[in-house]
């Protein structure tokens, strides 16, 4: 019997055909021994069932089918079913480098006041080839990150492909809030406010692939869960700052591609409020030849 502490690696399946293999077999190739894979289709419409079935029945991960649930939702049935003392749930279009598990086990061995363990990324395209100039994410230095330190954004966010966390951690936290359907920020915040601490490594562990359907690019989907989970924390001293913040940021982006929605942002920012991002939100929604009429 192993003594190495056992990690589920959770992946929550939903219409990455293209991608889901290459996510699985990065999994299954971790140097790191002691690892359970569980992958969920959360009522995926495409191939990807068939795909996931073809590679479980050579290799025999737990796999399971449902109706769509929605990722946090899927994430806490699985946790529910996992076994392993630290859980790391994975992007079923993104790839793990080799030796990211066994990197993250050795750090948080001895070290319990890390509740979560991250890394950097390396950014690759739909079909997996690395973008020829230099993107934000792969060298960022080592850094400890407590409640503060993400709440107002003090030092680079740990990256959504590289989390490892500690199950009694994430059990004591109450798990991922199934109202809120992105599920990195809000436990990133849920653990570092509980007293724990973030420490993001300063070593690629993942490569994060950009694609059409990249949940960030649907603003309404950010927008929402992030106010959401900004919301558990409203009694924070600068809550209000951190909310008009990103409000703020995210009429800049829409500005850019859905009016409808940055006028609707912008009614939602108090003058009082108005930064930089305003006024260059306002001349891109208002002045640019290209959004006139």
């Amino acid at each position: 019997m192993s003594l190495q502490p056992l990690v589920s690696v959770i992946i929550a399946s939903y219409n990455h055909g293209p991608y889901i293999e290459q996510s699985i077999l990065s999994v299954l190739g971790q140097t790191y021994p002691n690892i359970e894979l569980l992958v969920v289709d959360d009522g995926s419409s495409d191939d990807s069932v068939e795909r996931i079935r073809r590679l479980q029945a050579e290799h025999g991960f737990d796999f399971q089918v449902q109706k769509n649930q929605g990722l946090t939702c899927t994430l806490n049935g699985a946790v529910a079913r996992s076994r392993g003392s630290l859980i790391a749930p994975f992007g079923s279009d993104d790839i793990m480098l080799p030796e990211r598990i066994a990197i993250q086990v050795a750090h948080m061995e001895g070290a319990p006041e890390v509740g979560i363990c991250a890394g950097n990324i390396e950014l690759i395209d739909s079909n997996g080839n690395p973008f020829p100039e230099k993107r934000p994410g792969r060298d960022v230095p080592f850094r400890r990150l407590d409640f503060d330190d993400m709440f107002l954004e003090r030092k680079p966010y740990p990256p959504a492909p590289t989390l490892l966390i500690r199950r009694e951690v994430l059990e004591e936290v109450g798990g991922f809030d199934p109202t809120i359907r992105l599920e990195d920020l809000q436990i990133e915040l849920k653990v570092t406010h509980a007293g724990y601490f973030i420490d993001a490594l300063g070593v690629p562990m993942a490569r994060y692939r950009k694609h059409a359907s990249n949940s960030y690019k649907n603003l309404r989907f950010m927008i929402d869960s992030i106010l959401k989970t900004y919301a558990l924390f409203s009694e924070h001293p600068a809550y209000d700052e951190v909310r008009y913040k990103f409000l703020n940021s995210m009429f800049i982006k829409a500005a850019n591609r859905d009016r409808a929605l940055a006028r609707e942002l912008l009614k939602q920012i108090p003058y009082k409020y108005f930064n930089r991002r305003t006024l260059r939100g306002l001349g891109r929604l208002y002045f640019s030849p290209q959004h006139r009429g």
